[in-house]
């Protein structure tokens, strides 16, 4: 799959779900890959639900020999991709995904903590493999407010 369609899916992704969601603000954040998943793409669009923050999350693709079906860990990490802190918030009550036709998975996920204090600055979004596969992150994204 090429570059322009991967961005292609991406866009479509990120419009459906931010048509979907009941919420009056949105905020995309762009995931950057990390060398151990180099050339893919994701994103993440984050709504409010009252004194939670919710997320739908696109990728659209994992490293090779990751097992199936795939198992993502999330977590919110104080501090930004380059400079990363603690974990502030795990989001891994569930870790499945929903494999998107040939071109990558979807999931969803929330955190207790209001969208508002999360772009307030000072956080990241990591996307992490499984520990059979490695407890690798694939996925760094950090949280701003003025992202659209």
């Amino acid at each position: 799959m090429t570059f322009s369609n991967q961005l292609a899916i991406l866009a479509v992704t990120a419009s459906i779900f931010g048509c979907t969601t009941s919420s009056d603000h949105t905020v995309n954040v762009n995931l950057t890959a990390t060398r151990q998943n180099a050339g893919q793409i994701a994103n993440t669009i984050l709504y409010s639900q009252g004194n939670q923050t919710g997320f739908n999350f696109f990728i659209s693709g994992i490293p090779n020999g990751t097992n199936l079906p795939l198992r993502l860990y999330t977590f919110i990490n104080k501090g930004s991709c380059q400079q990363p802190g603690p974990v502030a918030y795990a989001m891994n009550d569930q870790v499945n995904t929903q494999r998107i036709g040939l071109s990558g998975w979807s999931y969803e996920r929330s955190a207790p903590v209001a969208m508002q204090e999360l772009l307030s600055g000072g956080y990241s979004i990591v996307v992490r493999t499984a520990p059979d596969d490695g407890n690798v992150d694939i996925f760094c994204g950090d949280i701003r407010q003025g992202a659209r």
